[in-house]
Order: structure tokens, then C-alpha cells, then sequence
């Protein structure tokens, strides 16, 4: 991946030869050493330090931006021989008498202690592949990839999916998708997602004057914005007439491929920034909140941090008990209880017709009163307004006001039948990534709860994916909604309802109160179901109203 920032080049460190990685190392070293003396203290003088004790700033001419980069290469890199020398520039800066900075915040995750996620450098073999790849492909390892790494299988169709989306030939061009992306992760303020997009829509040769606004952009994308909000807050409302007009709109007009590619973006990056909330995912090392180039304190954390939301380790991953209480284990015996008893009311009788729809009817007027009653800040983020328009634009159940909607019957239009075939015809082989992503994740089991073993949890995942899409109007005729009741408990659908429709209002509270008793591991699974089932529930309405325009 090659980048420039003054001459420090970066591409180098992407091969997987170790001996280019050697050679493109000993570069920047030079290059950083060399921008380095320029501002450092007199050599013959002791290092100058300002009152407050610091050493001097890094700021001029960059060179905090490239300090911020080694930093995470020195914490964040598969190869080790980059994680080593990276370290020891740093090294060699902070010896001329300059600041270096240091991470804030503990981990990829706000939600998951790092001691409990995978560190780089400790991982086997197959991860160690995933990360490799990953790195080689974006020119970095970021926080998403390492908690997702939790389910390898997952991750690996996951990244590449991303790689064919956002680098593989197809109907967009590569500062469109990155800007589409940007568009997409803004609608829920998304700051984390909204700083790496721009990194690399200005890295594919983006016009920065697109960042200042969505009216800086061209009008064909500009178009895309009702779109846009459709898709991410009331997909249900999408009729022909929105594809229509993309369509034929004179100069500005979509094809019908380049609408597909969209749409997979759009709906790809909404439910992203589902994940990025939920599992509560940190700031890169390199960008804004992630690191600083204030010292420690003695305490190992300074009032910056504190300001920043960054409190002791200890203190911001304590768990809500310590240790094990009887209630959470019993939640588990008794969740485990109602799957037998399901089960066995399964094999004896069978609802009508009549009153699985009735029940369907009832989860999902149920489902516009699950909210939260937290009052509790959720992460703070950068204000992304700027890249789309109508920001009072959001989520609305529905039939608030007295809208109905009519409902979505699977049996009428289904992602295997109809959504499958029509990606793949107009965005070739894209059709076949996201149908192995969705049953990966879908499928995706170790046959555990919490602390049992050889538990078949089929009833549990398809309970979390059709309550998703029961709140999205989409029913299965073959499946009972009264199962939902017994198996998902009012904190458990508060979660996956927040982080489903407004994920920008997930907290850790809402995290660590459901499940209290399962692995983190198990959290960030039910977190690749919503974002999945999420993304699907968006495309089927996106292309039933590209299906309808088409016939």
C-alpha cells in the first residue's frame, strides 16, 4: 500500500519479503532520524525539557502523524521484525530529547479486557495467516480484525469480501467506494469508521474538497443520499420509484451494476458500524483518541485521559461481578431448560397458520416498545455530520403515527432465491461472497454455552436472526415467534435492538448486562449474527424495489 507523508514511504513494510521489509524499514528510519534532528535540542545541551517536565513536541513538519504510525506498527504489526524496529526508532527519537507518543485506551475493545482478546504476536497459525493477509491488503491491522478474529472462519470470508468490495475490479471506482463508505458509517456517527475511509478515499487520489460536505460532492453521489438514510433508518419505505430516479436522472444517472455496487457498500457499512458500536470497538492507535504524547502519570494514567473517557484498567473492564454469581449461572441452566422444552414442544404439536402469523404480529408490535431506559453516555465521537444530509433523519418503528407497512413474507421474495441471483447477474461474484458470509455466520457454532459443552444452539441463533428481522417487518411462515419470548430475555433485546437501529447509543452497560455469565467470545458471535442478519434485512428491500423497477 503505498502512501507518502513528507518522504517517509510506507508501501515497503506491506511485503512479505522479509528483506524489502528490511530495506523499506531502514528508509523510514533515515527519513524519521533525519526530521528529527531538525527540531530536536542542541546535542551538545543536555535534552530541554519545559516546565511541566515534558520533553520537546513532535508536532512540526508532520512528524507526529509519522510518530502516531510507527507507534502502531510497533503494537499492531504481524511481522515481528517491523514491530521490533518500529519500536526502536521510536527509541532513537525519544533519545534526541523528543516526545514520542503512547498509546490510550487498553485494546482493540472498550467492552473486552485485552488480556481476553488475541495479542498480536501470540496468535497460531491460521490467525496469524488472517493478519498477514489483512495487513499486506490495507497496510494495516485494525481493531475490527482483531476481535473478529475470535471466529477465524468468520473473519476470513469477512476480509475477503472488504478486499473485493473496496480494491477488486467492478463497476465503481476506488474513491467512490471509500466515499460511499464514509456516507454509509456517518449515518450513525460513526467517527471510527468515517477516519479510516478517509485515509484511504485520499490515499485512492480522493479530492479532499468531498470531505468538507456531501454539496461538495458530485451530484450523482449526492443522489445516493436519500438512499442512503432509507436504507440505514426505514429500509422498509424503498419503493422503485427511489431506484427509478437514480436510474434515469439525465447526466447524473446510475447504472444498474454501479446501484448494485452501492448498495452492497451502503448496506455493508451499516452494519459495520453496528459491529464497531457493539462490540465496542477502540480508536486506531494512529488516529484521534488513540494515542498521546502526554507522559504517564505515576499512576499510569493522566487527567487527559480521564477527559477522554479512559479511566483505569481495572476500573473500565471490571466485570459487573468479578466473579461467577448464582443468578447469571442459573440464567444459563434456565436458558438451556426453555431450548429442551421448546424442543419437545416442537415434536409434539405444530401451531396453525393463523397463529403463527398472530404471533409474528404480536413480536413485532412488541418490538417498537423494546428501548432502553439508560441515560448513560455512550462513546463519544467526532461530529461526522457533514457527510450526509437530514441528520434528523433516524430510526422510526413501524407503525408510529399510524403507518403501516405491510409485511416483508420471505416466501415472497427471499435473499436465497431472488436477492442471490440478482447480485451475482449485474456485480459478478459478489452474490457468492455475501451468501458465505451470511451462512457462516449464520451456522457458524462450537456447540458451547458459557461453560457447557455439546449444546446445540441452532434454535438460540435462529431466535437472535428472526427477531432481527422481525423488527425489520420480514417474516419466515415456517417459524414460531413465540419462540423469541422464551429465548431472549428484555436486556438481551434491548442490546440487539440498539445496536441493530441505533448503534450509536450502545453503552457497556447494555453490553455486560445481557449474557452476564457467557464468554466474550460468544457476545462478539451474537454480534456477527445482527450485523449479518442487519445487512441482509437492508438488501432485500434495496433489491425486491431494483427487482420490481426491472419487470
Amino acid at each position: 500500500m503505498e502512501e507518502r507523508e513528507g518522504e517517509v514511504r510506507w508501501d515497503g513494510l506491506c511485503s512479505r519479503d522479509a528483506a524489502t521489509r528490511a530495506a523499506a524499514l531502514d528508509t523510514i528510519g533515515q527519513a524519521v532520524l533525519r526530521r528529527s534532528e531538525t527540531i530536536a535540542p542542541v546535542a551538545a545541551e543536555p535534552p530541554t525539557r519545559a516546565a511541566d517536565g515534558l520533553l520537546v513536541p513532535a508536532a512540526r513538519d508532520g512528524l507526529s502523524e509519522v510518530l502516531a504510525r510507527l507507534l502502531t506498527l510497533s503494537k499492531r504489526c504481524p511481522f515481528p521484525d517491523v514491530r521490533e524496529k518500529s519500536e526502536a526508532i521510536l527509541g532513537e527519537v525519544q533519545e534526541l530529547g523528543i516526545r514520542i507518543p503512547r498509546p490510550l485506551g487498553h485494546g482493540p475493545s472498550r467492552f473486552i479486557p485485552e488480556k481476553e482478546t488475541i495479542q498480536v504476536g501470540n496468535e497460531d497459525a491460521m490467525m496469524h495467516a488472517l493478519f498477514a493477509d489483512s495487513f499486506a491488503t490495507l497496510g494495516r491491522l485494525d481493531n475490527v480484525t482483531l476481535v473478529m478474529v475470535f471466529h477465524p472462519q468468520y473473519l476470513e470470508s469477512f476480509l475477503k469480501t472488504q478486499h473485493y468490495l473496496l480494491q477488486m475490479d467492478g463497476p465503481l471506482p476506488l474513491h467512490y467506494r471509500h466515499y460511499i463508505g464514509i456516507m454509509a458509517a456517518a449515518r450513525h456517527q460513526c467517527s471510527y469508521l468515517v477516519n479510516l475511509h478517509v485515509n484511504d478515499f485520499l490515499h485512492v487520489g480522493g479530492d479532499p474538497k468531498w470531505l468538507n460536505g456531501l454539496e461538495n460532492a458530485p451530484q450523482k453521489l449526492q443522489n445516493l443520499g436519500e438512499l442512503n438514510k432509507m436504507l440505514a433508518h426505514r429500509p422498509w419505505l424503498i419503493t422503485k420509484e427511489h431506484i427509478e430516479q437514480l436510474l434515469k436522472t439525465e447526466e447524473n444517472s446510475w447504472s444498474l451494476a454501479e446501484l448494485i455496487h452501492a448498495v452492497v457498500l451502503l448496506t455493508q457499512y451499516h452494519s459495520l458500524a453496528s459491529f464497531t458500536f457493539g462490540c465496542g470497538i477502540s480508536p486506531e492507535i494512529d488516529c484521534e483518541g488513540g494515542h498521546t504524547f502526554r507522559p504517564p502519570s505515576v499512576s499510569n494514567y493522566c487527567i487527559c485521559d480521564i477527559t477522554n473517557g479512559y479511566h483505569g484498567a481495572d476500573e473500565i473492564h471490571a466485570s459487573p461481578t468479578g466473579i461467577p454469581s448464582t443468578e447469571s449461572v442459573c440464567e444459563v441452566e434456565a436458558l438451556m431448560e426453555k431450548m429442551k422444552q421448546l424442543q419437545e414442544c416442537r415434536d409434539e404439536e405444530e401451531a396453525s397458520q393463523e397463529e403463527m402469523a398472530t404471533r409474528f404480529e404480536r413480536e413485532k408490535r412488541e418490538s417498537m416498545f423494546v428501548c432502553s431506559s439508560e441515560d448513560e453516555e455512550s462513546a463519544p465521537t467526532r461530529d461526522v455530520s457533514r457527510h450526509f444530509e437530514d441528520t434528523s433523519y433516524g430510526y422510526k418503528d413501524f407503525s408510529r403515527h399510524g403507518m403501516h407497512v405491510p409485511t416483508f413474507r420471505v416466501q415472497d421474495y427471499s435473499w436465497e432465491d431472488h436477492g442471490y441471483s440478482l447480485v451475482n447477474r449485474l456485480y459478478p461474484d459478489v452474490g457468492q461472497l455475501l451468501d458465505e458470509k451470511f451462512h457462516i455466520a449464520y451456522n457458524l457454532t462450537y456447540n458451547t454455552m458459557a461453560m457447557h459443552k455439546d449444546v446445540d444452539t441452532s434454535m438460540l441463533r435462529r431466535a437472535i436472526w428472526n427477531y432481527i428481522h422481525c423488527m425489520f417487518g420480514i417474516r419466515y411462515d415456517d417459524y414460531d415467534y413465540g419462540e423469541i419470548n422464551q429465548l431472549l430475555d428484555r436486556s438481551f433485546k434491548v442490546y440487539i435492538k440498539t445496536v441493530v437501529c441505533t448503534p450509536e447509543k450502545t453503552t457497556k452497560r447494555m453490553y455486560d448486562s445481557f449474557w452476564r455469565q457467557f464468554e466474550h467470545s460468544e457476545k462478539v458471535h451474537v454480534n456477527l449474527l445482527l450485523v449479518e442478519a442487519r445487512m441482509q434485512a437492508e438488501l432485500l428491500y434495496a433489491l425486491r424495489a431494483i427487482t420490481r423497477y426491472m419487470t
